[in-house]
Protein backbone atom coordinates (compact mmCIF):
# COMPACT_ATOMS: atom_id res chain seq x y z
CA UNK A 1 0.00 0.00 0.00
CA UNK A 2 0.95 3.43 -0.91
CA UNK A 3 0.23 6.85 1.06
CA UNK A 4 -2.67 7.69 -0.57
CA UNK A 5 -4.09 11.03 -1.41
CA UNK A 6 -7.42 11.76 -3.11
CA UNK A 7 -7.80 8.79 -6.11
CA UNK A 8 -11.44 8.41 -6.12
CA UNK A 9 -14.16 10.72 -5.79
CA UNK A 10 -17.65 11.11 -6.44
CA UNK A 11 -19.42 14.00 -8.82
CA UNK A 12 -23.01 13.72 -10.57
CA UNK A 13 -24.15 10.22 -9.27
CA UNK A 14 -20.32 8.58 -10.49
CA UNK A 15 -17.32 7.13 -8.89
CA UNK A 16 -14.32 8.99 -10.65
CA UNK A 17 -10.46 8.05 -10.37
CA UNK A 18 -7.80 9.80 -10.40
CA UNK A 19 -4.36 8.20 -11.43
CA UNK A 20 -2.05 10.65 -12.40
CA UNK A 21 -1.24 13.90 -12.78
CA UNK A 22 1.21 13.47 -15.53
CA UNK A 23 -0.28 14.91 -18.58
CA UNK A 24 0.78 15.06 -22.42
CA UNK A 25 -1.16 18.62 -23.16
CA UNK A 26 -1.15 21.51 -21.42
CA UNK A 27 -4.38 23.26 -22.57
CA UNK A 28 -4.91 26.18 -22.14
CA UNK A 29 -7.85 26.34 -20.13
CA UNK A 30 -6.66 23.22 -17.96
CA UNK A 31 -8.72 23.56 -14.41
CA UNK A 32 -5.66 22.37 -12.38
CA UNK A 33 -4.14 26.02 -13.33
CA UNK A 34 -6.46 27.76 -11.39
CA UNK A 35 -7.80 25.21 -8.52
CA UNK A 36 -6.56 22.40 -6.71
CA UNK A 37 -9.92 20.36 -6.53
CA UNK A 38 -13.25 19.37 -8.15
CA UNK A 39 -16.69 18.72 -7.23
CA UNK A 40 -15.72 19.65 -3.21
CA UNK A 41 -13.18 17.43 -3.27
CA UNK A 42 -9.40 18.47 -3.14
CA UNK A 43 -7.13 15.85 -5.52
CA UNK A 44 -3.78 15.65 -4.13
CA UNK A 45 -1.06 12.24 -5.20
CA UNK A 46 2.32 11.77 -2.92
CA UNK A 47 2.22 8.76 -5.14
CA UNK A 48 0.54 7.71 -8.09
CA UNK A 49 -2.00 4.79 -7.46
CA UNK A 50 -1.69 0.96 -8.11
CA UNK A 51 -4.45 -1.32 -9.10
CA UNK A 52 -5.32 -2.20 -5.38
CA UNK A 53 -5.06 1.28 -3.96
CA UNK A 54 -7.59 2.17 -7.22
CA UNK A 55 -9.64 -0.94 -6.26
CA UNK A 56 -10.03 -0.92 -2.72
CA UNK A 57 -10.89 3.06 -3.18
CA UNK A 58 -13.73 2.15 -5.34
CA UNK A 59 -14.92 -0.43 -2.71
CA UNK A 60 -14.86 2.05 0.06
CA UNK A 61 -17.08 4.42 -2.18
CA UNK A 62 -19.47 1.65 -3.13
CA UNK A 63 -20.34 1.04 0.47
CA UNK A 64 -21.82 4.61 0.69
CA UNK A 65 -23.96 3.63 -2.46
CA UNK A 66 -24.22 2.75 -6.39
CA UNK A 67 -23.01 4.84 -8.82
CA UNK A 68 -23.74 5.20 -12.42
CA UNK A 69 -20.54 4.47 -14.05
CA UNK A 70 -16.73 4.36 -12.77
CA UNK A 71 -14.72 7.21 -14.58
CA UNK A 72 -11.02 7.38 -15.35
CA UNK A 73 -10.91 11.20 -14.93
CA UNK A 74 -8.73 12.93 -13.07
CA UNK A 75 -5.93 15.38 -12.75
CA UNK A 76 -3.98 14.23 -15.52
CA UNK A 77 -3.97 12.01 -18.72
CA UNK A 78 -5.08 8.42 -17.33
CA UNK A 79 -3.22 6.55 -20.26
CA UNK A 80 0.30 7.48 -19.12
CA UNK A 81 -0.75 4.91 -16.30
CA UNK A 82 -1.90 2.60 -18.51
CA UNK A 83 -1.46 -0.79 -16.69
CA UNK A 84 -3.52 0.81 -14.09
CA UNK A 85 -6.77 1.28 -16.23
CA UNK A 86 -6.35 -1.93 -17.77
CA UNK A 87 -6.27 -3.70 -14.59
CA UNK A 88 -9.39 -1.90 -13.03
CA UNK A 89 -11.24 -2.02 -16.23
CA UNK A 90 -11.15 -5.51 -15.82
CA UNK A 91 -11.60 -5.35 -12.44
CA UNK A 92 -14.86 -3.47 -12.98
CA UNK A 93 -15.81 -5.75 -16.20
CA UNK A 94 -15.81 -8.90 -13.61
CA UNK A 95 -18.54 -7.19 -10.88
CA UNK A 96 -20.70 -6.20 -13.69
CA UNK A 97 -19.79 -2.14 -13.53
CA UNK A 98 -19.82 0.74 -16.04
CA UNK A 99 -16.47 1.80 -16.88
CA UNK A 100 -15.48 5.05 -18.94
CA UNK A 101 -12.40 6.91 -19.88
CA UNK A 102 -12.13 10.41 -20.39
CA UNK A 103 -8.92 11.10 -22.46
CA UNK A 104 -6.74 13.77 -24.42
CA UNK A 105 -7.08 10.63 -26.99
CA UNK A 106 -2.79 9.92 -26.96
CA UNK A 107 -3.07 6.61 -25.37
CA UNK A 108 -1.91 5.48 -28.51
CA UNK A 109 1.52 7.81 -28.52
CA UNK A 110 2.18 7.29 -25.07
CA UNK A 111 2.07 3.24 -25.37
CA UNK A 112 3.20 2.91 -29.21
CA UNK A 113 3.98 -0.51 -28.57
CA UNK A 114 0.46 -2.04 -27.29
CA UNK A 115 -2.94 -1.50 -29.91
CA UNK A 116 -4.47 0.80 -26.81
CA UNK A 117 -8.06 0.57 -28.23
CA UNK A 118 -8.00 -3.49 -28.61
CA UNK A 119 -6.44 -3.44 -24.94
CA UNK A 120 -8.86 -1.17 -23.42
CA UNK A 121 -11.28 -3.52 -25.14
CA UNK A 122 -10.56 -6.39 -24.02
CA UNK A 123 -10.51 -5.21 -20.57
CA UNK A 124 -13.77 -4.26 -21.22
CA UNK A 125 -13.92 -0.55 -21.03
CA UNK A 126 -17.45 0.10 -21.96
CA UNK A 127 -16.94 3.76 -23.19
CA UNK A 128 -14.62 6.13 -23.90
CA UNK A 129 -14.50 10.48 -24.00
CA UNK A 130 -12.09 12.05 -26.37
CA UNK A 131 -11.43 15.77 -25.94
CA UNK A 132 -10.75 17.04 -29.10
CA UNK A 133 -10.74 20.73 -28.65
CA UNK A 134 -9.92 22.07 -32.05
CA UNK A 135 -11.30 21.24 -35.95
CA UNK A 136 -7.85 21.73 -37.02
CA UNK A 137 -4.45 20.98 -35.84
CA UNK A 138 -3.46 24.40 -35.53
CA UNK A 139 -6.02 25.30 -33.46
CA UNK A 140 -5.08 21.97 -31.04
CA UNK A 141 -1.79 22.76 -31.11
CA UNK A 142 -2.25 26.36 -29.81
CA UNK A 143 -5.00 24.77 -27.20
CA UNK A 144 -3.40 21.92 -25.89
CA UNK A 145 0.08 22.57 -26.49
CA UNK A 146 0.84 18.50 -26.67
CA UNK A 147 4.15 16.76 -26.36
CA UNK A 148 3.93 15.22 -29.38
CA UNK A 149 4.08 16.70 -33.03
CA UNK A 150 1.11 15.65 -35.65
CA UNK A 151 -1.33 15.40 -32.36
CA UNK A 152 -4.22 16.49 -33.78
CA UNK A 153 -4.92 13.47 -36.24
CA UNK A 154 -3.58 11.06 -33.93
CA UNK A 155 -6.63 11.79 -31.69
CA UNK A 156 -8.78 11.65 -34.24
CA UNK A 157 -7.37 8.30 -35.07
CA UNK A 158 -7.58 6.80 -31.82
CA UNK A 159 -11.19 7.59 -31.45
CA UNK A 160 -11.39 5.51 -34.74
CA UNK A 161 -9.78 2.74 -33.17
CA UNK A 162 -12.06 2.49 -29.81
CA UNK A 163 -15.20 2.93 -32.43
CA UNK A 164 -13.83 -0.33 -34.65
CA UNK A 165 -13.29 -1.67 -30.82
CA UNK A 166 -17.10 -1.01 -30.40
CA UNK A 167 -16.68 1.49 -27.42
CA UNK A 168 -18.72 3.50 -27.13
CA UNK A 169 -16.98 6.84 -28.24
CA UNK A 170 -17.51 10.56 -27.70
CA UNK A 171 -15.68 13.69 -28.89
CA UNK A 172 -15.81 16.86 -27.23
CA UNK A 173 -14.35 20.15 -26.76
CA UNK A 174 -14.76 23.08 -24.71
CA UNK A 175 -16.73 26.13 -25.45
CA UNK A 176 -13.50 28.29 -25.65
CA UNK A 177 -13.33 31.56 -27.81
CA UNK A 178 -12.46 31.02 -31.41
CA UNK A 179 -13.24 26.91 -31.58
CA UNK A 180 -15.31 25.56 -34.33
CA UNK A 181 -17.47 23.62 -32.49
CA UNK A 182 -19.44 23.13 -35.51
CA UNK A 183 -16.35 21.81 -37.38
CA UNK A 184 -15.61 19.14 -34.44
CA UNK A 185 -18.97 17.83 -33.97
CA UNK A 186 -18.34 17.64 -38.01
CA UNK A 187 -15.61 15.71 -37.75
CA UNK A 188 -17.72 13.15 -34.75
CA UNK A 189 -20.36 12.73 -37.19
CA UNK A 190 -17.53 11.84 -40.01
CA UNK A 191 -16.09 8.59 -38.13
CA UNK A 192 -19.28 7.53 -36.47
CA UNK A 193 -18.92 9.31 -32.97
CA UNK A 194 -20.82 11.38 -30.59
CA UNK A 195 -20.21 14.84 -29.86
CA UNK A 196 -20.50 16.85 -26.67
CA UNK A 197 -19.51 21.18 -26.41
CA UNK A 198 -18.11 20.88 -22.57
CA UNK A 199 -18.57 24.70 -21.30
CA UNK A 200 -15.26 26.61 -20.00
CA UNK A 201 -15.12 26.19 -16.69
CA UNK A 202 -14.23 30.07 -14.58
CA UNK A 203 -11.87 29.63 -11.65
CA UNK A 204 -14.61 30.61 -9.44
CA UNK A 205 -16.80 27.89 -10.38
CA UNK A 206 -13.81 25.46 -10.32
CA UNK A 207 -14.01 23.96 -6.92
CA UNK A 208 -17.53 23.00 -5.91
CA UNK A 209 -19.52 23.18 -9.40
CA UNK A 210 -17.46 21.61 -11.74
CA UNK A 211 -19.36 20.09 -14.51
CA UNK A 212 -18.84 16.97 -15.79
CA UNK A 213 -15.80 16.87 -17.42
CA UNK A 214 -15.49 14.50 -20.05
CA UNK A 215 -17.73 14.02 -19.70
CA UNK A 216 -14.23 15.37 -21.26
CA UNK A 217 -11.27 13.54 -22.19
CA UNK A 218 -8.89 12.42 -19.36
CA UNK A 219 -6.81 15.22 -17.68
CA UNK A 220 -8.48 17.79 -15.96
CA UNK A 221 -9.71 19.35 -18.56
CA UNK A 222 -11.15 22.83 -17.39
CA UNK A 223 -12.88 22.20 -20.06
CA UNK A 224 -15.72 20.66 -18.57
CA UNK A 225 -15.79 21.94 -14.74
CA UNK A 226 -15.27 18.63 -14.12
CA UNK A 227 -11.81 16.82 -14.85
CA UNK A 228 -10.93 16.08 -18.59
CA UNK A 229 -8.83 14.38 -20.78
CA UNK A 230 -6.63 16.03 -21.80
CA UNK A 231 -6.70 16.69 -18.50
CA UNK A 232 -9.10 16.62 -15.19
CA UNK A 233 -9.99 15.27 -17.75
CA UNK A 234 -10.95 16.10 -17.35
CA UNK A 235 -14.35 14.15 -17.93
CA UNK A 236 -12.64 13.56 -20.36
CA UNK A 237 -11.46 14.65 -19.13
CA UNK A 238 -9.78 16.15 -20.67
CA UNK A 239 -7.15 18.89 -20.97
Amino acid sequence: MIEQGKIVYRGKGNIYLDVTHRCSCRCVFCLRDFTDGVYGETLSLPQEPEVEDVVQGIEREFRDGPAGEVVFCGFGEPTMRLDVVLGVTEWLRLRRLSSRLDTNGHGQLLNPDIDVAAALATAGLDAVSVSLNAADPETYDLLCRPTFAKTHRAVIRFAEQCIERDIDTTLTAVEYPGVDLAGCAAIAAKIGARFRARALARPLQAHGDAEDASDAGGTVAAGDAVVAGGGVGTEGGEG
